[in-house]
């Protein structure tokens, strides 16, 4: 199936120019208000949430959604860390201040599930959909907005948060217009970037899987979002008719495996330390994989896992 080519939002090939998220009429909030509105609640977060400081996951978890801008329609710089926190999310405020979940990490079975989570909030600032709704909502005063958090990715109930993060509705909580554009973007853009686009379908069907499980548990973190087994349908739609076929893609690499291990490693000694005691000295044990001279032994194949695209235009 080849591409569209219109310069349009659905020619991939035109990602960055194609005017996604240009300000319209009526649209009260310019992009510098933007960036400091969002830095501000960023700045509460930072205070209020436990983050993870290991600076080898944030690199990683950064160079990913780095990568995902530059292929992306956004037209702001983005800044991301990783929150230490077992609910399976990622969410981005105004501005490009992105956080990423360490449970999402944990709970993706590869780069490319991770980043498609990502390139979803990703899409979420490049088309401005916080600015548009606060401005529909006619919010002029921050004040006057409830506070509360509500997942983006829809994978939780807020009530069952392990951090207390208040920030405006209007930021994390979107219409179901704006989940489907999320949607449609976040595809093309990690298509864009090389990664495999069925992984998107992938993490949804986990998340139509602990649906099933347990319905309840998700009905009001999904009330904004499009039922899941239609977000499945229409992505693939997308897929086999917008997005032109590559002979491979990035599926995952032994790096998000090592990240993955390491990011479980922390929270595992973490748990394991008692209360009142984190004040002693951290050992580093000698494995089997260090070498004689005291050096670590990197992988021998360091190289991404890559798939090839099955042809849908027959079905």
């Amino acid at each position: 199936m080849q591409g569209v080519h219109n310069g349009g939002k659905d020619d991939v090939d035109a990602i960055g120019n194609r005017g996604i998220g240009k300000r319209g009429l009526g649209d009260w909030y310019s992009t510098e208000t933007e960036i400091k509105m969002g830095k501000q609640y960023a700045m509460m977060i930072e205070q209020t949430a436990r983050m993870v400081t290991d600076p080898v996951i944030n690199e990683y978890v950064n160079r990913i959604g780095q990568n995902l801008v530059r292929n992306s329609d956004a037209k702001v710089p983005f800044t991301i860390k990783v929150i230490d926190s077992d609910e399976i999310n990622a969410f981005a405020l105004p501005g490009g201040f992105f956080y990423v979940n360490s449970g999402l990490i944990l709970a993706a079975d590869e780069e490319a599930e991770l980043a498609g989570v990502m390139a979803h909030e990703i899409a979420h600032v490049a088309a401005r959909h916080q600015m548009q709704q606060m401005t529909r909502m006619q919010y002029a005063n921050l004040a006057t907005i409830p506070l509360i958090f509500v997942g983006s990715w829809g994978v939780y109930q807020a009530a069952s948060l392990a951090i207390n993060l208040a920030l405006p509705v209007t930021f994390m909580k979107f219409s179901r217009d704006f989940e489907k554009q999320a949607d449609y973007l976040g595809v093309q853009y990690m298509y864009k970037a090389g990664y495999d686009p069925q992984a998107f379908i992938s993490f949804f069907e986990k998340v139509e899987a602990k649906e099933k499980k347990n319905p309840n548990l998700f009905s009001k973190a999904f009330a904004s979002h499009p039922p899941t087994p239609d977000r499945i349908e229409r992505t693939q739609q997308e897929i086999r008719t917008i997005l032109p076929t590559q002979p491979q893609y990035i599926v995952s690499t032994s790096e998000f495996d090592q990240i993955k291990a390491r990011l479980a490693s922390i929270q595992n000694r973490k748990k394991a330390l008692p209360v009142g005691d984190t004040d002693r000295p951290t050992l580093r044990r000698t494995t089997a994989d260090n070498s004689p001279d005291g050096t670590t032994q990197q992988p021998a194949d360091d190289r991404p896992t890559l798939s090839k695209r099955d042809d849908f235009s027959g079905n």
